[in-house]
């Protein structure tokens, strides 16, 4: 007798190997491969963790061995030795009374040489070495930029009082640390000179009114205190100027005027009174009295003879 053959079922084993020994899937990741994959996550942020870290122990290290001149002299001899990186900018702070020539020549470095090239602690004290110069810092900005910041003292004037000179402030203070020697004896070309008692503290007012003054103020080289009460000035030709109690700024500007229209600080006078609101008073160098030989004889006078010697001794 004869079987029919039965429809056979679709074989779903999924293990069933494809031609070549290769099942044909799988119902899911081992756990190994899972296992890589959680990982593979994890490894690209530790690695971009360390490459930052990496990079934020150079610059530290760097930004220590750069706080110190010893450390960080052997690391700029090489980094001078590599490719120079060039200065192109050198920015001054609070620059006043000091030049940029003397600024300058206390860095030790200018434009298009090498920003490594310098030592930034040794520029510093010769920049706190220049007149004036209370104290300052160098910094290096990267790649071609070096800036300095002064801090100056503010004298306004060069006090004499009983043979001493010092510096002075707005306020009549001596400058600390200050002594009209060595370097500060330039102080003597910059600032005015003002002497007497108490000039110090009552200077401010009178140097104010020159300096609005330029006309007047190039003739000027001391300013005098007389009874504490008002100024003289003295003038480059030793001419004395006497200025009214507590109208000083008024009676600069009349001179001013009088300069303009008359050259009177150019004529040789001994002194020029302003002390009256409403005239001037002008004294003049006296007239040289003519020698007694140019005297002119008098009309038929004969010429006087001569006496002749005497003998020390009589004649008999």
């Amino acid at each position: 007798m004869r079987r029919e053959p039965r429809n056979q079922e679709p074989d779903f084993r999924r293990d069933r190997p494809l031609p070549g020994g290769m099942p044909l899937y799988e119902d899911r990741p081992s756990r190994a491969k899972l296992f890589w994959r959680r990982q593979k996550r994890l490894v690209r942020p530790a690695i971009v963790f360390l490459a930052i870290m990496g990079i934020a122990g150079v610059g530290i290290r760097l930004l220590y061995d750069a706080a110190s001149e010893e450390r960080f002299a052997p690391l700029r001899t090489k980094l001078v030795a590599m490719e120079p990186l060039p200065i192109r900018h050198i920015i001054i702070n609070g620059r006043v009374m000091t030049s940029e020539a003397s600024i300058t020549d206390a860095l030790g470095t200018g434009i298009g040489h090498p920003i490594f090239g310098f030592s930034v602690e040794a520029a510093r004290k010769r920049l706190d070495d220049l007149p004036f110069v209370d104290h300052a810092t160098v910094e290096r900005h990267m790649p071609d930029t070096v800036i300095i910041n002064l801090i100056e003292r503010t004298p306004v004037a060069v006090w004499q009082d009983h043979g001493h000179f010092s510096l002075i402030n707005r306020a009549g203070e001596k400058v600390s640390d200050q002594g009209l020697t060595g370097k500060n004896a330039q102080a003597f070309l910059q600032l005015p000179l003002v002497v007497g008692d108490g000039a110090n503290t009552a200077a401010a007012s009178v140097i104010d009114a020159l300096d609005k003054v330029p006309a007047v103020r190039s003739y000027v080289t001391a300013l005098v205190r007389v009874g504490g009460r008002r100024w003289n000035m003295t003038l480059k030709d030793g001419t004395t100027v006497l200025l009214p109690e507590g109208e000083e700024a008024a009676a600069i500007s009349r001179l001013a005027q009088y300069q303009e229209s008359m050259k009177l600080l150019e004529r040789p006078v001994v002194s020029i009174d302003m002390r009256l609101p409403d005239r001037m008073v002008v004294h003049q160098v006296p007239a040289a009295e003519p020698p007694p030989d140019a005297a002119p004889s008098a009309p038929n006078a004969r010429p006087s003879q001569p006496k002749p010697p005497q003998d020390s001794q009589k004649q008999p």
